[in-house]
C-alpha cells in the first residue's frame, strides 16, 4: 500500500484570514513538514522582506506548538488535524488510488452514497462531478447509448443527460435531429419553433 503514496503526502495554499494579507503554502511530504509564507504589505518597511520557509521533521511538527496555531489559523482545525494524522503515520490511502480504479468502486455506489463521498475532499468532488464519472453511470443505468444520444451529451454534458427524463430526452433528440436536416440556408434563420438546450 505504501507505493501507492507519492513523495507529497499533502499540500495546500491561500492567503491568511482577513486582515492578514500574507500569502501561506502548507506541504507535508513522506519525511517532513514545510511551511513556506510571503509577506504581503503597502507599508514600505515590509516591501523587501523575502519569502521564508520552516522545514521540519514529521516528530518535530507534532511538537512545535507555535507552528500548529500557524496552521490552524491560516487553514483551520480541520486541515491541522488531517495534517497531525498524516505525520503520525495515520495516511488517506483512498485518495491516491487511480481514478481508473476509483471509478470501478464508485460504480457499486448508489447515487445517495455518491453525493455523500463528493462532500470528503476535493478528489471525489472533482471525480463525481466528471464527465467520465456521468458518462459511465448513464452507460451503466441505460441498455444502450446511442450515438445521437452521444453527441447529445457533448452538448450539453453526461450529468445532464441522466437527470433528463426520457420525454424531455426524446423531444431534445428530435430536435437535434430537425435542426441537423435543415437546408443549409435554414440554418441561419432562427426558428420560432426552436427551443434552446439547456
Amino acid at each position: 500500500m505504501a507505493s501507492l503514496l507519492g513523495e507529497t503526502l499533502f499540500e495546500t495554499s491561500g492567503q491568511g484570514p482577513a486582515p492578514m494579507k500574507d500569502y501561506f503554502h502548507f506541504a507535508i511530504t513522506k519525511s517532513q513538514v514545510i511551511w513556506s509564507w510571503w509577506k504581503i504589505s503597502l507599508r514600505s518597511d515590509c516591501r523587501n522582506t523575502p519569502p521564508g520557509q520552516l522545514r521540519e521533521s514529521h516528530e518535530d511538527f507534532l511538537e512545535d506548538s507555535r507552528l500548529q496555531n500557524q496552521v490552524a489559523v491560516v487553514f483551520g482545525p480541520h486541515i491541522l488535524q488531517y495534517s497531525k494524522n498524516l505525520c503520525q503515520g495515520h495516511y488517506d490511502y483512498i485518495v491516491h488510488l487511480p481514478n481508473a480504479l476509483l471509478f470501478n468502486i464508485m460504480a457499486h455506489l448508489d447515487l445517495e452514497d455518491i453525493s455523500v463521498i463528493s462532500r470528503t475532499c476535493r478528489r471525489f468532488r472533482e471525480l463525481c462531478n466528471s464527465e467520465e464519472f456521468w458518462e459511465q453511470t448513464v452507460r451503466k443505468h441505460c441498455d444502450t447509448v446511442t450515438p445521437t444520444v452521444e453527441a447529445l451529451a457533448e452538448e450539453v454534458g453526461w450529468r445532464t443527460i441522466f437527470f433528463t427524463n426520457k420525454l424531455q430526452l426524446q423531444m431534445q433528440i428530435s430536435r437535434r435531429k430537425q435542426k441537423e436536416n435543415q437546408p443549409c440556408e435554414d440554418k441561419n434563420e432562427p426558428s420560432s419553433s426552436s427551443v434552446p438546450l439547456e
